[in-house]
């Protein structure tokens, strides 16, 4: 009877362990609770990312948030990425486009040290020279002048934990 009771009694504190284990990793793993900070890129009232440069650890979550009316997007350069991920082309819907008028949000957590260019595909974007370029094939905003507006782009250099 003895051996019994020690048997189901390791058998207790062994899923104790293990479902504390499992919470300790969760919470890891959750944006907010994480040791790694959030770091925001705001889209204000107007077509810009602020701050344009922004400079994170590896680990650490970038959300974008689009207080503009107008949709925007977050489309990297892979040219100049050297952080992953790759070919990224994610809508940042505007206020306009919620039916709560909320701003669209975007969340990535980066794994990798390098940089990380992107822009809005709906404006003209900077090339290799640092000359303005139209945006790519899915068109974007023009005026009756044939102008794409100002580049909007910004840039994310994330350093290894040893820096």
């Amino acid at each position: 009877m003895r051996v019994k009771q020690l048997s189901f009694f390791g058998v207790g504190i062994m899923m104790g362990c293990a479902l504390l284990g499992a919470t300790s990793f969760n919470a890891a793993a959750g944006d907010s609770k994480s040791n790694h900070p959030r770091q925001q890129v705001i889209v204000p009232q107007e077509d810009r990312f602020t701050p344009f440069a922004l400079t994170i650890h590896v680990g650490e979550v970038v959300e974008w948030v689009n207080n503009d009316t107008d949709d925007h997007t977050v489309v990297s350069d892979d040219v100049f990425n050297t952080t992953g991920p790759t070919a990224l082309d994610r809508l940042l819907p505007g206020t306009d486009s919620n039916p709560s008028h909320q701003p669209g949000t975007l969340r990535l957590r980066f794994r990798h040290p390098g940089t990380f260019v992107y822009y809005c595909r709906f404006h003209s974007h900077l090339d290799a020279d640092h000359q303005p370029v139209a945006p790519g094939p899915d068109g974007g905003i023009q005026d009756t002048n044939g102008n794409f507006g100002t580049p909007m782009m910004g840039t994310i250099t994330v350093l290894s934990d040893d820096d």
